[in-house]
C-alpha cells in the first residue's frame, strides 16, 4: 500500500507539474514560432511550473508526504532546485539566444534593451526575481557556511521563496507569451497554496514554541 502511494504522489506531481503546463503550451491559441523558440518557451514554463512545486516538496507539505522517506525528499527538492534554478537564472540570455540565427537587432542589443525597460513593471518585476533566485541559489549552495542556525536560515529561504515566487508569477503572467488564462490560473492557484502550506507551517511552529 505505502510503494502504491509512493507511486500515485510521484505520477500526480508528474502530471500537474509538468505535463499541465505542457498541455496548456499546447492548446494555448498563440502563433507557434521556431522551434528553437518554442523549446526555449516550453523549457522556461516546465521550470517555473517545477520551481512552484517546490513549495510542495517541503515540510510544510508532511500530510501528503508522509509515506515517503522525508531524506528523500528532501535531496529530490535539492536536485530539482539546483537544476531549475540554473535554467531561470539563465531565462534572461535564453531570450535572446534566437537572435543568433535571425537577421536584425542583434543579441547584445536586445539584451541590454530588455533589461532597461525600467518603464516595465513586468521587467522590474522579472529582475527582481531573478535577483531573489541568484539569492536562493547561493544561499543554498553555501547554507554550511553562513553565520545562521539552520532553522534561522529555514525561514530566510521560505521568506525568499515567497518573494521569488510571487514576482516570479506575476512577472510570468505580465509578459509571459503563453501565459493566457488557464496558465495563469494555474500558476496563481498553485503558488498561493504553496504560500499558505508554507506560512502554515511558520505559524504552528511559532505557536508551539511560544507554548514551551
Amino acid at each position: 500500500m505505502e510503494n502504491k502511494i509512493k507511486i500515485y504522489n510521484t505520477v500526480a506531481a508528474i502530471l500537474v507539474f509538468i505535463g499541465l503546463p505542457v498541455l496548456f503550451w499546447a492548446l494555448g491559441d498563440i502563433p507557434r514560432r521556431s522551434n528553437l523558440k518554442e523549446a526555449i518557451s516550453i523549457l522556461t514554463l516546465v521550470s517555473f511550473s517545477l520551481m512552484l512545486g517546490q513549495f510542495y516538496l517541503a515540510r510544510s507539505n508532511r500530510k501528503i508526504l508522509k509515506e515517503h522517506k522525508m531524506s528523500k525528499v528532501v535531496s529530490w527538492h535539492k536536485v530539482i532546485g539546483y537544476t531549475f534554478v540554473s535554467v531561470l537564472l539563465l531565462h534572461p540570455f535564453l531570450i535572446v539566444v534566437p537572435r543568433y540565427f535571425e537577421s536584425g537587432v542583434e543579441p547584445k542589443d536586445a539584451f541590454i534593451s530588455m533589461i532597461t525597460t525600467f518603464d516595465s513593471l513586468g521587467v522590474i518585476l522579472g529582475l527582481v526575481s531573478w535577483g531573489l533566485i541568484l539569492i536562493i541559489g547561493l544561499t543554498s549552495m553555501f547554507r554550511n557556511q553562513l553565520p545562521m542556525s539552520y532553522k534561522t536560515w529555514r525561514v530566510f529561504h521560505g521568506i525568499l521563496s515567497i518573494g521569488f515566487i510571487i514576482t516570479a508569477t506575476w512577472h510570468a503572467i505580465d509578459l509571459g507569451r503563453h501565459t493566457d488564462k488557464a496558465m495563469s490560473v494555474f500558476m496563481i492557484i498553485m503558488a498561493t497554496v504553496g504560500i499558505l502550506l508554507l506560512l502554515r507551517t511558520y505559524f504552528v511552529s511559532s505557536l508551539k514554541t511560544n507554548k514551551k
